[in-house]
């Protein structure tokens, strides 16, 4: 059976295929679940934004025109959604992110946890789990999701330019959380 692209899945959910809806369910719900747990840091709460966000991208789905990729429209709409959910709780962002020097390359530690043996990927995903949620939703989105600046910055409504800037900032907080636990060796 071929595998049907977004936009086709799109076309046939605008035509009363309804149901057609939960294959955009599947292919972006792990995904979006986490990003959202990175932010939320709590199952149910991570779990009643998913199913707004899903709601959200259902119900607006008609003002979707296909000027950028769907994931990026979804994960604006979890993006946005999560942010909600975190100003509601009026939740305060603890510690201050300090710029240290470039020594221990992010990169070297393999941000791409699929290709991280499973103890070495466990221990990234808890240390972005530490991280402020719109740190954790930029190392997220720009690691995990392989998603550009541009991308990143049109998910979080913000330009580019302060996306990098949270990128580098989150970079610098991964390695000072990786030095203050002395995760370096562990990570090489």
């Amino acid at each position: 059976m071929k595998k049907l692209d977004d936009l086709e899945i799109i076309a046939s959910v605008k035509r009363g295929n309804v149901t057609d809806f939960s294959l955009l369910m599947d292919r972006y719900g792990n995904k979006a679940y986490s990003m959202i747990m990175r932010m939320l840091k709590n199952n149910m709460d991570a779990e009643e934004v998913l199913q707004d966000s899903f709601i959200k991208a259902y119900q607006n789905l008609g003002s979707f025109k296909g000027d950028a990729k769907f994931s990026t429209w979804f994960y604006r709409i979890v993006y946005n959604t999560t942010i909600s959910r975190l100003s509601v709780k009026k939740r305060k962002i603890e510690g201050s992110m300090l710029t240290m020097d470039e020594d221990i390359e992010i990169a070297a530690v393999g941000m791409d946890t699929e290709n991280l043996r499973g103890e070495q990927a466990e221990m990234v995903e808890k240390l972005i789990e530490l991280l402020p949620a719109n740190y954790a939703a930029v190392v997220n989105l720009f690691y995990m999701e392989d998603m550009s600046c541009e991308q990143i910055a049109a998910v979080m409504n913000t330009s580019v330019q302060n996306i990098k800037v949270l990128l580098h900032r989150s970079r610098s907080a991964l390695k000072k959380l990786i030095k203050e636990n002395d995760l370096e060796d562990e990570l090489r």
